[in-house]
C-alpha cells in the first residue's frame, strides 16, 4: 500500500487549535463583508452605486457603476474565505507554519476588502 506524505487527516487539521481560531475569524470575516455589502445594497434606493475611485482624473475621479459591480464584493469574498480554507488545508501537510500564514493573510485581505467596500458604498 502506497500512502502519499503529504496527504494529512482533516481531523488532524481541525484539531489545531490555532488552525480553529484562524478559521473562525476568516468565517466571521467572510460573513461580515458578505452582510455588509449586502445590507447597504438593499438599502439604497437609487441604480447608480460609485464603483471606482480614480486619484488621477481629477474632478470626475468618481466612476459610477450598476449594483453588479459592487456585487463582485461579495463575489471576492467568499471566494478568498473558501480559497484559503481549502489552500491552507492542502499546505498544512507540508508546513504547519505555512497553513497559518495562508489563514491570516486571507483575513487580512477580507479586512481590506471590508474596508475598500465601506468607503465606497459610504460615497454615494
Amino acid at each position: 500500500m502506497v500512502t502519499k506524505m503529504t496527504e494529512v487527516p482533516i481531523k488532524q487539521f481541525l484539531r489545531d487549535r490555532l488552525i480553529l481560531l484562524l478559521l473562525s475569524v476568516l468565517a466571521f470575516a467572510t460573513l461580515v463583508a458578505v452582510l455588509l455589502v449586502l445590507v447597504r445594497l438593499n438599502a439604497g434606493h437609487g441604480e447608480s452605486y460609485i464603483a471606482q475611485y480614480r486619484e488621477s482624473l481629477g474632478i470626475n475621479a468618481f466612476k459610477t457603476g450598476s449594483i453588479i459591480d459592487l456585487f463582485s464584493f461579495v463575489v471576492f469574498a467568499v471566494l478568498v474565505g473558501v480559497g484559503h480554507t481549502l489552500v491552507s488545508l492542502k499546505v498544512y501537510a507540508i508546513s504547519r507554519q505555512v497553513a497559518l500564514t495562508v489563514l491570516t493573510l486571507g483575513i487580512l485581505l477580507l479586512l481590506f476588502g471590508i474596508v475598500i467596500s465601506n468607503a465606497l458604498l459610504v460615497l454615494r
